[in-house]
């Protein structure tokens, strides 16, 4: 027996720098048609487009370690747009209103999935995001490596992308 999930239904991230991340973070939900559930001088919790991002500053004793994504947790998470158009248009916000570190601006990533097109991004505590999209099927398509005919499962997984030895 498996189970199909339907999506995430949040994320909840910890931050150091309270004062610049959660005024991102909630500016960047709300471009994303979310709305503020909760908003304190710890956390904004907002919700919509079928997901939760809470965002919550570490206790004072606790904010002595950086986020790095090469150690244990999170390395990022990606949200998956509706198309090409609204990648750009999310990099287009987080580069002139956010400010934020763009690691890459919108570029083909087919070595990955047929079609990848993403934006990478990090918050004020250096906490990566992307923004992928992906036409039709992806991977299980007729052109994905899941897909009839198909090379199946790659052995590689780096800057080449999807490989086997």
């Amino acid at each position: 027996m498996s189970v199909e999930v339907n999506g995430i239904a949040h994320i909840q991230l910890t931050v150091n720098n309270g004062e610049s991340c959660l005024p991102f973070w909630e500016k960047l939900c709300h471009f994303l048609d979310m709305k503020t559930l909760i908003r304190n001088e710890d956390t904004v919790y907002c919700i919509g487009s079928r997901t939760g991002i809470l965002v919550r500053v570490a206790p004072t004793d606790k904010r002595t370690h950086s986020f790095d994504q090469d150690t244990s947790g999170l390395h990022h998470f990606c949200f998956r747009a509706r198309s090409k158009e609204d990648v750009d248009a999310i990099y287009g916000f987080v580069d002139t209103e956010l400010n934020a570190n763009i690691i890459h601006p919108p570029e083909d990533g087919s070595r990955f999935a047929p079609g990848y097109y993403s934006v990478l991004f990090e918050d004020p505590d250096g906490i990566r995001v992307e923004f992928n999209y992906v036409p039709g099927k992806g991977h299980f398509g007729d052109q994905g490596r899941l897909g009839e005919g198909g090379p199946g499962p790659a052995d590689q997984y780096g800057e080449d992308g999807l490989t086997n030895t």
